[in-house]
């Protein structure tokens, strides 16, 4: 007896399908369309497309010429397209690097980015054994208190930082965190002079965590990667040389996104270790 899927059995929306077939035709005409000739070829009525060109009107997807009223795609549609496109870009030049990482350290290995307020993974990579981190991709995380987080943060500009945090607020994890803007901002101007990120069991005790930031061509930051594991697996006598990896496994995966700056913040040019690392524990 043949079954048949949940999926297959719930009904589509009738009018999210028509308003995806609008913007699959758009983009073989950049000059655009009016409503009638999108009417024509949908072979719909025009009333029931008129909503939804404005719609997308709207909320600044379809932009609509006054003289020719013809309908064309706006640059929010292609900002969309390149996220899109950047973020595939990003774990296909990455993954191989991540991987490196952990088998190098024995370290869970983290990629993170940040959207709107929260940091957010979108890759894992965990090593062979029992020990099981609580994280997973798709998991939202603080900026403020996290590897990952702090290693974004402190690429961005100083007031950029301070919008963002005073939206989100500090949350407090535990008497580890940080939470005074003050001292948040001191963190970030570390991390910027040694280019790497230090969360010392400030988002969960017994844990610690070591995020540096991945760039663009451009320069922009793409995302922040990290290894992390117990205190006792990154602790005073670890920590170096994990800062070490981290910091080149970064560049290694910001070069392959076409970034060309001689050196990255943090990352001697001579190739030499890290001498200045923070006390923990």
């Amino acid at each position: 007896m043949n079954t048949v899927s949940p999926a297959t059995r719930t009904r589509s929306v009738r009018s999210l399908e028509r308003a995806l077939s609008i913007l699959e035709i758009l983009v073989h005409f950049p000059d655009g369309l009016t409503l009638a000739q999108i009417a024509r070829k949908l072979r719909v009525p025009k009333s029931s497309l008129h909503c939804i060109l404005l719609t997308f009107q709207r909320c600044g997807y379809l932009s609509r010429d006054e003289q020719t009223r013809r309908y064309r795609f706006e640059l929010k549609v292609l900002s969309l397209a390149d996220a899109a496109l950047s973020g595939l870009i990003l774990r296909d030049r990455a993954a191989p690097h991540l991987y490196n990482l952990m088998r190098d350290t024995g370290l869970t290995v983290h990629m993170a980015v940040l959207e709107r307020f929260d940091v957010i993974l979108v890759s894992k990579v965990e090593p062979p054994g029992l020990l099981r981190l609580a994280t997973w991709v798709g998991k939202h995380m603080e900026a403020h208190c996290t590897g990952v987080g702090k290693a974004l943060l402190a690429a961005l500009p100083p007031d950029q930082v301070d919008a963002l945090l005073k939206a989100r607020g500090l949350a407090r994890r535990n008497e580890n965190t940080i939470v005074s803007m003050k001292k948040l901002h001191d963190e970030l101007s570390r991390i910027r002079q040694a280019g790497y990120a230090l969360d010392d069991e400030e988002d969960e005790i017994g844990l610690r965590c070591l995020g540096a930031a991945v760039f663009f061509g451009s320069g922009k930051a793409a995302a922040a990667i990290s290894v992390a594991g117990t205190s006792a697996q990154i602790d005073e006598r670890s920590l170096p040389e994990l800062a070490s990896r981290v910091k080149r496994t970064a560049a290694t995966i910001s070069r392959a996104l076409g970034y060309t700056a001689e050196h990255l913040p943090g990352l001697p040019a001579d190739g030499g270790n890290y001498a200045k690392v923070p006390k923990i524990g």
